[in-house]
């Protein structure tokens, strides 16, 4: 499914099976999450990076060849390829471990061509070996919507009373997590989201409501899913004095001008950006002991326009997921 032109629909394609490099392997794909990242192409929120590519940075399949100077992996291997696709190894940043901000970092179903497609070419360094707890649509949600929801818990800190905003395919794995840790979740929708709300409570939620209702207890932290810029405020308003707000999407509208006094008394606001290779290590197994179970819905690759538009308004429970 290429994405030839930011606004218009991803246009079904044959095209030559792409053949691995030196350093990458060659991956028949078996699932393919859609994740909102994959509307920020789609929808030019981001800059077009070559004049057709394919979407998708949730990948799981099998290895079925590898270039020269692979090592790790072998033909047969069930692996997950996330967002980040490959880094330089050399910039300060990499130098230091915070890969993620590398200055020269490629991206899969960006600059890089994803999963919505029979076979995805990958950096071997970036091929993610799978825990087998989990069957392959059930493993794809993981590789974005659990590695970068995991990172950004993290990033909220001890925080024991923890807020989501946007309770979707990340929220929905965070929420898990989260209880599994001993936080207590607040969760908020899309207001009059009862389907929304009612989800939050199944997986352990102490609270459900609107993303316009006050919280009805201070929060240490809040993460944002939804890429909506005026929730940053009322997440401040929503936290306590030293709590963080951690905004988790690549992409959000702009953020309306607020009180000094939301921000006051130590209160912070973060971003989270990309993830590491070893984030990916850590949460794929964290992940199995919680157990995470993550909730999908397999859609048929040819079918991933409408998923798309499912997510863009928010008629997504869980996770779709694209199969070949």
């Amino acid at each position: 499914m290429l994405c030839e032109a930011p606004g218009r629909p991803l246009r079904l394609a044959s095209v030559p099976v792409p053949l691995p490099g030196p350093g990458q392997a060659l991956v028949r794909v078996a699932a393919c999450a859609v994740c909102r990242t994959d509307l920020h192409v789609v929808d030019g929120d981001l800059a077009p990076a070559k004049p057709a590519v394919i979407p998708g940075h949730q990948i799981v399949g099998r290895v079925s060849a590898l270039g020269e100077g692979v090592a790790g992996l072998a033909v047969g291997d069930r692996v997950g390829i996330p967002w980040l696709g490959w880094t330089c190894g050399e910039c300060r940043f990499c130098r230091l471990g915070r890969e993620n901000l590398c200055e020269t970092a490629r991206f899969t179903g960006w600059q890089i061509d994803g999963g919505y497609a029979e076979f995805a070419v990958a950096d071997a360094r970036y091929c993610l070996l799978l825990p087998p707890d989990y069957d392959d649509i059930a493993a794809a949600p993981l590789l974005c919507a659990g590695l970068i929801g995991h990172r950004a818990l993290r990033m909220a800190g001890e925080a024991r009373r923890l807020g989501l905003y946007g309770f979707g395919a990340a929220a929905h794995i965070v929420a898990q997590v989260a209880r599994f840790q001993g936080r207590e979740v607040f969760a908020f929708t899309r207001p009059g989201d009862a389907a929304a709300q009612a989800f939050a409570r199944r997986l352990g939620a102490v609270w459900a409501g609107g993303s316009d209702e006050p919280a009805p207890a201070p929060l240490e932290a809040a993460i944002l899913f939804a890429p909506a810029g005026h929730l940053v405020a009322a997440a401040l308003r929503a936290v306590e004095p030293g709590g963080v707000v951690v905004c988790a999407g690549i992409h959000m509208s702009d953020i309306p001008s607020f009180p000094y006094g939301l921000l006051w008394r130590e209160r912070a606001v973060r971003s989270v950006a990309n993830l590491t290779r070893q984030d990916g290590l850590d949460f794929l197994r964290l992940a199995p002991r919680v157990p995470v179970r993550t909730h999908t819905e397999a859609v048929p690759l040819e079918a991933a326009n409408a998923a798309l538009d499912r997510l863009r308004q928010g008629r997504a429970s869980g996770a779709l997921v694209l199969v070949p």
